[in-house]
């Protein structure tokens, strides 16, 4: 039953691309949100959270707002990610690119690992965790702990490592 609705949603495959394209992005990336959408619909009726039919056709209204909504998720994640151009980047790579840095990375990175294995267990993790990728909220809904704590104990181990560079 799942899977037939799936597959009833994939053969218009080309329809939902097209749709997210004209939100403004690459035919690459429409393709991954595209695919995002399968996988997010295809959990929601296998919970049984979800009728994805409207009559005895898809509800196409209901797609076109998971796919925006995908589509905005994303816009909202790069806004976080400084993108470099690589091109420029190698241009400027060279000895004369790094000849005046007395950055020791080897020696920095030793500190921070040094002052992390002694702080308490708890706040370690936590910065682990969430530099490790996890987003706040994310780790909040699992672990059950307060999104403040999290936040402010993540903010204090930061602080404390910017303090030792």
């Amino acid at each position: 039953m799942v899977q037939d609705k799936i597959i009833l949603i994939a053969k218009k495959h080309n329809t939902w691309i097209d749709i997210v394209c004209t939100f403004g992005c690459t035919r690459r990336i429409a393709e991954d949100i595209t695919q995002e959408m399968y996988i997010k619909i295809q959990l929601q009726l296998e919970k049984g959270t979800l009728d994805i039919m409207y009559k005895d056709e898809i509800n196409y209204y209901y797609i076109f707002k998971t796919l925006k909504t995908l589509f905005i998720d994303l816009k909202r994640k790069q806004k976080n990610i400084n993108m470099i151009d690589l091109d420029e980047h190698i241009a400027n790579f060279g000895d004369t690119y790094y000849s005046h840095s007395d950055v020791n990375f080897t020696e920095n990175y030793e500190k921070i690992e040094e002052a992390l294995s002694k702080m308490y267990w708890y706040d370690r993790k936590v910065f682990e965790i969430i530099n490790g990728g996890e987003s706040i909220a994310d780790f909040s809904r699992k672990s059950k702990i307060k999104y403040y704590a999290l936040y402010f104990t993540f903010k204090k181990v930061k602080t404390k490592l910017k303090k030792l560079l």
